[in-house]
């Protein structure tokens, strides 16, 4: 039996450290919620894929799809069409929001970021751009320059792309402006506005651009008024506004795009992650007229809209709604929502608990309120040893990052939960935090 140390150490000896893993164990197989790895040791899966397996791992409908179009043909490259990316477009524009209704076909999350920001650029003929601290829309060069989750990915490559400008997102645990959800007064949007007045006019903005749900940057979903304020700023001066839905689409949030759950529709949208149930494929969704100004020579691509994937996509969408996914996962991501207050009402270790759907975080601090890395860390480890895998983020990586599948069984929310909790017994114990007792 292969072990897991050995392919470990072959893939050090292959790869660059940019590759970056979270665990230290090699996959064997994964089905459904499940990964066993070369050693034969299962796993429930709270990664997904980093967010890429809403479905889970080889979902049948999904391989049965991609069973049918391999025989046929692999790629087209733009060369000519084929019906199967063309049904995948009609399917994922029938699902996003009103009045998004044409799109471009990427790769990548990163891509999608890159197609966006282009396409605001071009047919508004502005340059500037606002993005929001904490954000990671990707690492290309484009992308990283909206990125500002860590400064690292950031080092060594500077200049940037121009014209970019940052604002503190509304991340409410966190206040940058010291205030408290009860008694909020919208600082984040005043110093937004502030911005337009003194860095750059309204005149000179292209774009907007934010996660709904801030991603990589800690689990955040923002507050409703302070989206439903920045879709009326854009709409004042005519500025684009863009939603980064890489993580929090296709179903993540409890309906198809969490733009949705907000009632508030962009200009614009990218789109990844768990199109394709971990096939490469992404889009930039936007409004007809939008789409219609960006011409031919604007924009291309050579691998997006590849026909095998967008089999996989038009499997996993056509599956999520078939199986009721997006109800499942409001019903689901409500469930672990309580059982993580009640974890965090016994474990003074968790400072907060936030998210939509299953896409939660959970926020580890220190005695004094600051991050708790540390805890993070081990409590990951001890997840692991005993059968989940978790993975983290934030800047400072004190956050756990909670994606369990749309088709999660209440069998497995619970198992998951149990492993949580005694992992939480462990690493409060061996750090001497002192649980309280269950109510």
């Amino acid at each position: 039996m292969t072990a897991n140390g050995e392919i470990l150490q072959r893939g050090e000896e292959v790869f660059t450290p940019a590759f970056h893993f979270y665990h230290r164990i090699a996959i064997r197989s994964g089905r459904g919620n499940r990964i066993t790895d070369v050693e034969g040791n299962s796993y429930l899966d709270w990664a997904c894929g980093l967010g890429a397996l809403n479905i889970g791992h080889g979902h049948p409908r999904v391989v049965e799809r991609v069973q049918r179009q391999i025989p046929l043909f692999v790629h087209t490259g733009g060369v000519y069409r084929n019906e199967t990316t063309v049904e995948a477009a009609e399917m994922l524009l029938s699902v996003a929001p009103e009045g998004l209704e044409r799109l471009f076909f990427s790769n990548s999350g990163a891509e999608a970021v890159e197609g966006a920001i282009k396409l605001a650029r071009h047919v508004s003929g502005r340059q500037g751009i606002i993005a929001f601290g904490g954000s990671f829309h990707g690492r290309t060069l484009g992308a990283l320059s909206l990125t500002s989750s860590n400064s690292r990915y950031r080092e060594r490559y500077h200049p940037l792309l121009p014209s970019v400008f940052h604002s503190p997102y509304p991340y409410c645990f966190r206040c940058p402006f010291s205030c408290r959800p009860s008694g909020c007064s919208m600082a984040c949007f005043a110093h937004l506005e502030e911005m337009l007045r003194r860095y750059i006019t309204p005149g000179d903005l292209a774009a907007i651009i934010i996660e709904p749900v801030l991603g990589e940057g800690g689990y955040v979903p923002a507050p409703a008024p302070f989206l439903a304020s920045l879709r009326r700023l854009c709409d004042q001066h005519g500025i684009l506004l863009i939603f980064d839905e890489v993580q929090s689409g296709m179903g993540r949030c409890g309906d198809w795009f969490a733009s949705q759950c907000y009632g508030i529709t962009p200009d614009i949208m990218a789109v990844a992650k768990g199109i394709a149930s971990g096939f490469p494929l992404s889009a930039v969704v936007a409004r007809k007229e939008l789409m219609a100004a960006w011409p031919t020579w604007a924009h291309g691509t050579t691998f997006g809209g590849n026909p095998v994937s967008c089999a996989a996509s038009l499997a996993t969408m056509e599956t999520i709604r078939d199986e009721g996914l997006l109800q499942s996962c409001r019903s689901l991501g409500g469930e672990l929502m309580a059982r993580l207050e009640e974890l965090k009402g016994r474990y003074p270790l968790i400072g907060d608990v936030r998210g939509m759907g299953l896409m939660i975080g959970v926020e580890l601090v220190q005695g004094d309120g600051s991050p708790d890395a540390g805890a993070c860390e081990r409590i990951l480890a001890e997840c692991l040893g005993m059968g989940l895998v978790v993975i983290n983020c934030g800047p400072e990586r004190n956050i756990l990052r909670l994606i369990p599948s749309l088709t999660t069984s209440d069998q497995e929310l619970e198992e998951g939960v149990e492993i949580l909790s005694r992992a939480l017994d462990t690493v409060a114990d061996g750090q001497g935090a002192g649980r309280q007792p269950p109510a």
